[in-house]
């Protein structure tokens, strides 16, 4: 009769033990999602501002259109959202005559909502001159 007390008493300890296991696993796995979130984010806002930033540098474009070309780069790619914060201005990068664009944006808490992980990225491209010939 003793095994049979032992064997009921232990089905119950495997339960407790995937709880306690699955507290800590969880909020972990949670986290990677999240952390792999931002930085996807963070990556194509990044790559999209470059783009943007070069596209406002070639001679035959303005630095609004830089700005469009941004924000088309993020829509296509993630979502529009992330696009509400685009900002264009000229600069002088190490001497140069640049183009600077600038995105912000708030990545939700694994993207459902909630407080977010705030981002600001920018994009440098240095403008083309008209090589005026001889």
């Amino acid at each position: 009769m003793p095994t049979c007390r032992t064997a009921r008493g232990a089905s119950g300890a495997a339960v407790v033990d995937i709880v306690l296991v699955m507290v800590v696993l969880v909020p972990v796995v949670l986290g990677i999602l999240q952390l792999a979130l931002v930085l996807m984010v963070r990556n194509t806002l990044a790559s999209a501002a470059s783009e943007g930033a070069r596209y406002a540098a070639t001679l035959d474009h303005e630095p609004a259109d830089g700005v469009v070309r941004t924000r088309e780069q993020i829509d296509q790619a993630i979502a529009g959202r992330y696009a509400r914060d685009v900002s264009v201005q000229r600069v002088v990068l190490d001497g140069a005559p640049a183009v600077q664009v600038t995105v912000r944006a708030v990545v939700p808490a694994l993207g459902l909502g909630g407080p977010g992980v705030e981002l600001e990225v920018t994009g440098h491209a240095v403008e083309e001159e008209a090589v005026v010939g001889p």
